[in-house]
């Protein structure tokens, strides 16, 4: 339709993806440099903005598994990128409870809580994710107004399994058998990958009442809402199935 505007939601998880779907937004699902190169690609004049959504890890000691938190800026290595300040605003009227601080970008894992606690120190974050930094990057590349809000996974002194790193295969779907190798040669792995997994659930539950709440272009105000809100409405609940086939890389 000439003049509509989207939003593009960016993700690496193909459950994140398939939550963060809505009248008005295209979804970005990738990872590492392909993840960059995709959102790229996804940019044309119809793009109003570029919004981080999904989970993160946890840097500060008072945040837990389901906590919400919407970036005041994203940060990576030297660079400090700021959200758009009234998108943000709007991003925490909606989720209510929402801590407000800046996220920081990471090119891998951060399973222990000595390496959160350290981040933590050094950056003044309070959360850790894999996206945010390169869709700050693109929309400041593209001067795109930019957004983050992300739940809480891991929290602070959780540690993470070796298992977790291999759960997901390269377009963000779980892999049942990577995981079962890795418990078979490493059991003592265990306790910790069930908190994990309960700490997921947690994490997933408030990303779908999140998204409910944020609405037909994620509270974008730099799009017309009014003709999404009947569409977003009427969409259906997405059922809770952790082997959905993948849908990363849709735009």
């Amino acid at each position: 339709m000439p003049g509509q505007t989207t939003v593009v939601a960016v993700t690496s998880l193909a459950r994140e993806a398939f939550v963060a779907r809505g009248s008005g937004v295209s979804v970005v699902c990738s990872q590492g440099a392909r993840l960059g190169a995709a959102l790229h690609a996804a940019i044309h004049p119809g793009v109003s903005g570029i919004i981080s959504f999904g989970i993160s890890g946890g840097l500060h000691p008072e945040l837990v598994a389901g906590n919400w938190i919407v970036a005041s800026a994203v940060r990576y290595r030297d660079r400090v990128i700021e959200t758009d300040s009234k998108w943000r605003h709007e991003l925490s009227k909606r989720l209510p409870g929402a801590v407000l601080a800046d996220i920081v970008g990471s090119d891998a894992m951060v399973p222990t809580p000595s390496e959160k606690s350290h981040l933590h120190r050094t950056t003044g974050a309070f959360a850790v994710d894999m996206e945010s930094h390169l869709a700050a990057e693109v929309a400041a590349a593209h001067q795109i107004p930019f957004a983050a809000c992300r739940v809480i996974i891991d929290a602070a002194h959780r540690a993470l399994p070796s298992a977790a790193g291999l759960a997901l295969d390269s377009n963000g779907s779980v892999n049942v058998f990577a995981v079962m190798r890795s418990v078979l040669q490493s059991p003592s792995q265990l306790p910790d990958l069930f908190r994990a997994a309960f700490d997921a659930c947690i994490a997933e539950r408030a990303l779908r009442k999140g998204r409910k709440q944020l609405g037909p272009g994620f509270g974008s105000p730099f799009v017309d809402g009014r003709a999404a809100e009947r569409d977003f409405a009427g969409q259906a609940d997405v059922p809770n199935d952790f082997l959905r086939p993948p849908i990363c890389e849709t735009t």
